[in-house]
């Protein structure tokens, strides 16, 4: 079961049940103080318009489509993820986790503010996400990571799925033996996964989407099937799709337009449940 839920997060959040969630997963804006914007474009072979020259030689011409993103800036960043973050802490079951992606500009902050609201013996995992795509600055060493912090309401007591975890490949096979190699290893608190392909069939177009690979990974370890897994920043719909393959709830909430289109379009064949947050007769279909 699937509900897409539109609308400021807050509010909805508010009005949510206490423990009920049995996994959050969000990658809340980073707070760049820039525009995230994708550029859908098209190239057509053009001997005379051409504005690049690609393979053999041949001339191509760049059809620009359309331009679609949302402002990444906030005058105080901690204080709009504080409020959300109470209320994560609040709804999760006893058993739960909270994973929470964002990037080296927020990231020390938002762990402070995490280990307030959770409990520093809650912080079980800081996860690295290393891709190696993009431009390469000179002036410094290339920011190529994303940060992922794992909290448990109880540390005690969370949902950990050791044996559904994916294996990889050994960086010296040899050494290990062939029945090791063969096998593969887990995967450690560092995880090197390409970012959504510009070309693949995975892209929906939206600015900021993550893979599917990593937020699979994350609910097949960290819930259970029929369990149900929250993304309040739901963006391109990522968890929503993860979450159905792996035979799992979700409930994903946005209040950009854009978000609430790729995510109808890319979940349609999983008949979610739609719901406006402004339409008061769905409020209590939310709870």
């Amino acid at each position: 079961m699937g509900k897409i839920i539109y609308g400021d997060n807050l509010p909805i959040l508010q009005q949510w049940q206490e423990n009920t969630i049995d996994l959050i997963y969000i990658d809340p804006p980073f707070n760049t103080g820039k525009r995230q914007e994708k550029h859908t474009t098209k190239t057509s072979i053009d001997p005379k318009k051409g504005d690049r020259t690609g393979f053999k030689g041949k001339r191509y011409k760049t059809v620009h489509i359309e331009t679609t993103g949302y402002n990444d800036k906030f005058d105080n960043f901690i204080d709009f993820i504080s409020s959300r973050a109470n209320e994560a802490y609040r709804i999760l079951k006893d058993n739960g986790s909270l994973f929470f992606h964002i990037d080296y500009r927020e990231a020390h902050y938002c762990k402070v503010l995490l280990d307030e609201i959770f409990g520093r013996n809650s912080f079980i995992n800081e996860i690295i996400w290393a891709y190696d795509y993009g431009g390469r600055t000179k002036s410094r060493w290339p920011a190529k990571h994303d940060t992922i912090l794992w909290y448990a309401k109880n540390h005690k007591s969370y949902t950990f799925n050791y044996e559904e975890m994916d294996r990889i490949p050994y960086m010296a096979p040899g050494l290990v033996g062939t029945k090791k190699a063969n096998k593969g290893k887990t995967p450690t608190d560092v995880w090197w996964h390409t970012i959504v392909s510009p070309t693949g069939k995975e892209k929906t177009g939206y600015a900021t989407q993550k893979p599917l690979g990593i937020i699979k990974r994350i609910i097949k370890i960290h819930s259970n099937p029929n369990d149900t897994v929250m993304d309040f920043f739901a963006g391109s719909g990522t968890t929503g799709e993860a979450s159905a393959l792996l035979n799992r709830n979700y409930i994903l909430i946005d209040n950009n337009p854009e978000a609430l289109l790729i995510m109808k379009k890319r979940l349609q064949n999983y008949n979610p449940t739609i719901i406006n947050s402004e339409d008061t007769n769905t409020l209590p279909s939310i709870r």
